[in-house]
């Protein structure tokens, strides 16, 4: 499995059986390293919830593609509005798709919907969420926007996690040191930091992250990943 990074929280993930994009914040993202336009074929979109840094191009890369944007339900409703191909879920729930298995798990944020060309214009759009993600036999999980919350313990008591995709600019959501305590219950093999440095408010030194979690928690190896850049697990 390949997990390629492409900026602020915006993941492809490639398997055997399928490939699919995360948060795809493209147009507008001073730190993606490709637009819309190179995605010309994805089995699935995932979108953790409605805010723009995170929606960004779904419901257009959905038209393209084909692909499903999968997320929960209100949002769901909202993005179908505007022409998107959508699965509806909750947190909790699972479903098995052709390129793998997903799982909607809880974040604790919030989430709007902002209509296309409406900006000013906000919609509430339901719970935001993560997500636990089953591909090639792996366990991956993409905690979404979120502050630490007890209950990561469980999601990796019950799902050996090959990788963590975990926030740590702060302000909106955890910071380093939260995210570093979140791998102590999470313990996933390897840890990806993602949501900082696209905006002045989530500043934030990476490899201080890196330092932080080999002193406190070296279990887990993280991985620093520029946009464009891949881990192979």
């Amino acid at each position: 499995m390949e997990i390629r990074f492409h900026g602020h929280a915006c993941f492809e993930i490639i398997g055997e059986k399928g490939r699919i994009l995360i948060d795809p914040f493209l147009n507008g993202n001073p730190a993606a390293d490709v637009g819309p336009e190179h995605f010309t074929h994805l089995d699935g979109i995932l979108v953790s919830h409605g805010h723009s840094d995170h929606l960004g191009d779904a419901i257009e890369l959905s038209q393209k593609t084909g692909a499903p944007l999968i997320c929960v339900f209100e949002l769901a409703r909202l993005c179908a509005r505007y022409g998107a191909k959508t699965h509806a879920m909750h947190i909790g729930g699972k479903h098995t798709f052709n390129f793998g298995t997903v799982r909607l798990t809880q974040a604790l944020h919030g989430s709007v919907f902002e209509p296309p060309g409406e900006e000013e214009s906000f919609t509430y759009a339901g719970l935001a969420c993560g997500f636990l993600i089953q591909m090639d036999g792996k366990w991956i999980y993409h905690a979404g926007d979120t502050g630490l919350f007890g209950d990561m313990e469980l999601i990796g008591r019950r799902h050996p996690l090959a990788a963590a995709m975990l926030p740590i600019g702060d302000n909106y959501t955890m910071g380093q040191e939260e995210a570093v305590y979140a791998a102590t219950l999470l313990r996933p093999n390897y840890l990806i930091p993602m949501h900082y440095n696209t905006f002045p408010v989530i500043q934030q030194d990476p490899q201080e992250f890196i330092e932080l979690l080999k002193r406190k928690f070296p279990a887990s190896k993280g991985e620093i990943l520029a946009p464009g850049q891949s881990l192979i697990i």
